[in-house]
């Protein structure tokens, strides 16, 4: 059986700052967004848990591009995470989770695991693509 997942709203247009992330807490925990305005696609949401040190601080990491691979430098030591794929550029055996993001309207979106009903109910209505 396939797990349940939905597009929960966690933050708006208004929230997200350009070449840069936020941290937004969603049903599977918390998640950074970021921002690439310069870039198509713009956003990204990767997990804002640093793997090697158990933190949340990737929504703080400065965002950059390795050969053409949209990464973000995470503030402690320094590994260079995928944005697209969540692969440690430094580490092949490190990779961060990586949501898939859209913009409805003024609200951005993330799809994630539907676990409860109450989670489900609070995602909103279905997102049509």
């Amino acid at each position: 059986m396939k797990a349940r997942t939905c597009w929960e709203a966690v933050c708006t247009v208004d929230d997200l700052v350009a070449d840069s992330g936020i941290a937004v807490w969603t049903e599977d925990g918390p998640v950074a967004v970021f921002y690439l305005p310069h870039r198509l696609p713009a956003l990204f949401a990767i997990s804002h848990t640093d793997p090697f040190s158990g933190s949340n601080v990737l929504a703080r990491g400065i965002t950059g591009d390795i050969n053409g691979e949209p990464v973000v430098a995470s503030p402690l030591y320094k590994q260079h995470f995928s944005l697209r794929s969540g692969q440690c550029l430094k580490d092949e055996n490190m990779q961060v989770k990586v949501y898939p993001v859209l913009l409805d309207g003024n609200r951005i979106r993330l799809e994630v695991p539907g676990a409860q009903a109450a989670a489900r109910a609070a995602c909103g209505p279905p997102v049509s693509g």
